[in-house]
């Protein structure tokens, strides 16, 4: 019997067994689970289910079912960087601070009811807007050898209970081919609060490395007391090496196992919603765009730092052939470090000011130009050779085995 046929029967039935005495509903109900095959307690429900005229749906009225409200959600997950809902639910509070600025007054009743949605309900509205969208993955490190055996290894990050400790990582902007010159992203990640900045260079040189490491160090709130990289050969040189140990308070440097990238875990996912998310995988041969990159990193770090929750992970057991995962309160990096209790009064004071000046939406209306004029210098303008306008002025002096980054 078809599904349509099904139906029909029991529709029918349905009639007849709402006028039924008892003797002839045990009969009628018999038949019923002998025909279609139902359990009795099933057949039961499919009789007794009251006939709709409308045929509305069943269950309670959606309590977050108003198209302001939707419109609402949706720009704000839009604007957020298409945040997940168990994140998206502690940063609305952060961005309602400055919405109606942008998009005017949202009513009271509407204002209440974003700031009270939960997670759930946040997947139900985004529901139709929601797009998933599968991209290619590369891979360019090479191996770096010279000092492999002088740094140790580091695998766990269980003593880790305050911020300082950073995972590096880089990124290759080659558009599928690792062939010829073009632009690396740096990833820098703090363990503890999950503060993360980025910076470009050109090649991954080491000396660009390091010189990207140095003003990185010069703009973050807290000291380096830990440097844990890969084993590509951008971080294990003698550039970066004497950068760190040679110093009056060396920072420990670390180094993670071949091939495991679960050793670097925090700075890896990273490079996905701070780098792949925000350029994706086009080739970037440009040397010129480098400072336009730059600058777009500035603006994105401390939209990601101040006004987009994260989870971090608080244990993981294995039960049988699974793992059970606890995550804690999705919180900002910016909270974290206030949390954390290492910050002076002036380094708490100064992020405090900027958190105070900066306006989310104004943020992403920044990166968002910034990377129409980034398209634009791609499509535009190819590689610049040495002496060209193009070209930076740091890469004019050197020759090219120095300039491709090889050591």
């Amino acid at each position: 019997m078809s599904c349509e046929s099904r139906n029909e029967y029991i529709a029918v039935q349905k009639r007849r067994y709402k006028k039924a005495g008892k003797a002839y509903k045990t009969r009628l109900l018999d038949e019923v689970c002998e025909v279609c095959g139902y359990d009795r307690k099933y057949a039961t429900k499919l009789l007794n289910r009251t006939l709709k005229a409308s045929g509305g749906k069943r269950g309670r009225r959606a309590d977050y079912g108003s198209p302001e409200l939707a419109r609402a959600l949706k720009r704000l997950w839009l604007r957020s960087g298409q945040l997940c809902s168990k994140r998206l639910k502690p940063a609305l509070p952060l961005w309602l601070e400055h919405y109606e600025e942008h998009y005017g007054e949202l009513p009271a009743e509407c204002r209440g009811k974003l700031l009270r949605i939960s997670p759930a309900s946040i997947d139900r509205v985004l529901g139709p807007f929601k797009a998933q969208q599968r991209r290619k993955r590369n891979a360019g490190t090479r191996p770096g050898t010279l000092l492999k055996n002088q740094i140790p290894i580091r695998t766990s990050n269980e003593d880790i209970d305050r911020p300082g400790y950073l995972e590096a990582d880089t990124v290759a902007h080659c558009g599928g081919s690792m062939s010829g010159s073009f632009i690396w992203s740096v990833t820098y990640t703090d363990i503890h609060s999950t503060w993360t900045v980025t910076r470009a260079v050109w090649n991954k040189g080491y000396e660009g490395v390091r010189d990207q490491t140095r003003d990185v160090e010069k703009t973050l709130p807290f000291k380096i007391l830990g440097f844990d990289c890969d084993n590509g050969s951008e971080f294990l040189n003698h550039h970066l090496v004497c950068y760190f140990l040679k110093r009056r308070q060396p920072v420990r440097f670390t180094r993670s196992r071949a091939y495991r990238k679960n050793d670097n875990a925090h700075v890896e996912q990273k490079n996905w919603t701070h780098v792949r998310e925000l350029l994706g995988y086009d080739r970037l041969e440009n040397p010129a765009m480098l400072k336009e990159l730059n600058a777009l990193y500035l603006d994105w770090e401390k939209l990601n730092n101040y006004f987009k929750p994260s989870f971090k992970l608080k244990s993981k057991i294995r039960v049988g052939s699974r793992y059970v995962k606890k995550y804690d309160q999705a919180s900002t990096p910016f909270e974290r470090l206030k949390a954390s209790g290492i910050l002076t009064e002036e380094a708490e004071a100064a992020l405090q000011a900027e958190y105070e000046s900066l306006d989310p939406f104004d943020l992403d209306n920044r990166i968002q130009r910034r990377l129409r004029k980034i398209e634009k210098m791609k499509k535009t303008g190819g590689p610049a050779a040495v002496g060209e306008p193009g070209f930076p002025d740091c890469l004019r002096s050197l020759t090219p085995p120095q300039a491709t980054g090889t050591y």
